[in-house]
């Protein structure tokens, strides 16, 4: 597949402004005023990460009042529900509140849905639940914003809730206690991307302030935090920053005994700090996928553990489902290629939507997401989930999928989710008609431009100017992620220095190591994933373009700089 370059565009005269004031070099300044940092103040905050960054908890609209009422019923003896969604953020959060709570009250229980029985977010089984086990008081975390039937149910049964989510309100907000969402009208919370766990921690904060809590303070809990904020993909700017660079040194030092035991499993090199890229890609799916084979308070018994011995038996269990969900997920997705392959209709389409009734439920978001590797357009994959079917769908960098859906909802039993990402329900006789409309809708309103991946290149870069300055500042722009990825370089002709050569079980990738011309003698070694067709190239002694990232190797007790290359132009 085709990848276009674009190098981003940024205000120049910033740019000189702030390299004079720091004292760095141009192209660092770039990569500060391309992520906002264009003043000596910014850049002060913004590589100085101090819990003095964080907002007073009470600047949130309802905390005072939610805190009141866990405070009375701590007091009286009252039963309390913390209940959570079933992905990493939710289990996160569940994890979090019900760790920090539990040392005030033995009145603690917990509660995860079922993700085929129950669904996303508060349902009335949990409340049933609740209120067989004798709640007055039921905590929504990362969910409850749109359940207003579910909290009028609750608050016939005489159980009071408090809400915790991120998402954003619709115009008639639930009938709760109270309401803890940055995003709702007139909260006057100075950052509004906190995870849901984000606000988990923000209440435990709050709650910490009027009571003591010398066992657990809220803070030693960042380890959950910063886990929920990376995988939930949410902005790593203001708050959220601060929030998972504390996290990653607690990780890195004291990390909570559940979180060691999944990092055990995942085989990472230990030599290596824990960066925001492991929470994802290690972290992330294992917490995931209790959720999607088994049931999601498993990560929860996992989280609140306090027995290492106990966690790596726990989380041993949880790395077996993660391996079936990406066997799962592996199978369904070559599947899935295969059906475009032999459509020729489907192979020139503008969409991808495919149904197939024994593909497991758990993994059909991955494998959509998976599709636009091979076939970048939106992409819906569906399943029999009882008598319907469910669907996933995942889209495009511009394009807003959940208008599409939107678009076609008149066939669809229930649909939600956002610009990149949403989920539906729809009877499976209705797909054909949904598949029709669909790609009709996208065919009309998606630009040529959004139908080819593009690769944005943050600085052009001359190999001689990535000096061991250079990567020390480089280095203490971490956290990445969305707002401030890792930073994506381009230089131009280089060429092999005779030492490339072909790796992997099937030769696929390239293990470069490589010069610039007049470079003066200045080698740096890469890695190039399925470039293996371009070794012919790339070893014939001709100049070439590469796209890379900047990584540390850990090797043997030695840490060398490494091009992680994206994308080559010859």
């Amino acid at each position: 597949m085709d990848i276009q370059w674009q190098q981003l565009k940024v205000n120049n005269t910033k740019v000189l402004s702030l390299s004079n004031a720091l004292e760095i070099d141009q192209v660092l300044a770039r990569l500060l005023v391309l992520r906002g940092i264009d003043t000596f103040e910014k850049a002060k905050v913004f590589f100085r990460p101090s819990t003095q960054h964080l907002h007073d908890p009470f600047m949130m609209k309802g905390m005072q009042k939610a805190v009141d009422r866990i405070e009375q019923a701590i007091i009286t003896g009252q039963k309390i529900m913390v209940y959570g969604d079933y992905d990493v953020d939710g289990s996160t959060a569940v994890s979090l509140v019900f760790s920090f709570l539990k040392q005030h009250s033995t009145q603690i229980i917990y509660y995860i849905p079922d993700r085929y029985k129950e669904g996303y977010g508060l349902s009335f089984m949990g409340i049933e639940k609740a209120k067989e086990e004798g709640c007055t008081l039921l905590i929504t975390l990362d969910c409850g914003i749109k359940a207003v039937d579910k909290v009028n149910k609750a608050n016939s049964l005489g159980i009071d809730v408090i809400i915790c989510d991120h998402h954003h309100p619709p115009e008639t907000l639930p009938a709760a206690y109270a309401i803890l969402n940055p995003k709702q009208a007139n909260c006057t919370y100075p950052y509004k991307e906190l995870s849901g766990c984000g606000v988990g921690y923000k209440l435990c904060k709050a709650i910490e302030s009027k009571i003591d809590s010398p066992e657990i303070p809220a803070d030693s809990l960042l380890d959950l935090v910063a886990v929920s904020t990376a995988c939930d993909i949410v902005p790593l700017t203001g708050e959220n920053r601060v929030l998972v660079h504390f996290g990653l040194q607690k990780l890195n030092t004291k990390a909570n005994k559940g979180l060691t035991g999944l990092l055990h499993t995942s085989k990472r090199n230990t030599q290596k700090p824990l960066s925001v890229e492991d929470l994802v890609f290690k972290l992330g799916p294992r917490i995931n996928a209790a959720g999607r084979i088994a049931h999601a308070s498993k990560a929860v018994d996992l989280l609140i553990n306090q027995d290492l011995k106990t966690a790596h038996i726990l989380a041993e269990n949880i790395n077996e489902h993660n391996q079936e969900r990406r066997a799962l997920d592996q199978k369904t997705t070559l599947e899935a290629l295969d059906t475009i392959h032999n459509d020729p209709e489907l192979k020139s389409a503008k969409t991808t939507v495919l149904y197939a009734e024994h593909w497991h439920k758990g993994v059909i978001g991955i494998v959509a997401s998976r599709l636009i590797e091979s076939y970048y357009r939106p992409t819906i994959v569906f399943t029999k989930s009882g008598k319907k079917a469910a669907g996933s769908a995942r889209s495009v960098k511009g394009y807003n999928v959940y208008q599409a859906i939107e678009a076609c909802s008149e066939v669809l039993e229930q649909f939600g989710g956002h610009k990149y990402a949403a989920g539906l329900t729809i009877k499976p006789e209705n797909i054909p008609v949904f598949k029709q409309q669909f790609e009709a809708f996208v065919h009309r309103t998606i630009l040529p431009e959004q139908c080819t991946p593009v690769l944005d290149i943050d600085a052009e870069i001359e190999f001689e100017k990535i000096t061991p300055k250079f990567l020390r500042i480089l280095k203490q722009m971490a956290p990445f992620g969305p707002e401030n990825m890792k930073p994506v370089f381009i230089t131009t002709g280089v060429i092999d220095t005779g030492y490339s050569k072909c790796v992997g079980a099937d030769n696929s990738h390239v293990k470069f190591s490589l010069t610039q011309e007049n470079a003066q003698g200045i080698i740096f070694s890469g890695i190039g994933f399925s470039m293996g067709r371009h070794f012919e190239y790339i070893t014939s002694g001709k100049p070439f373009d590469i796209v890379y990232t900047l990584e540390e190797n850990y090797w043997n007790g030695s840490v060398n700089t490494q091009l992680m290359i994206k994308d080559i132009h010859y």
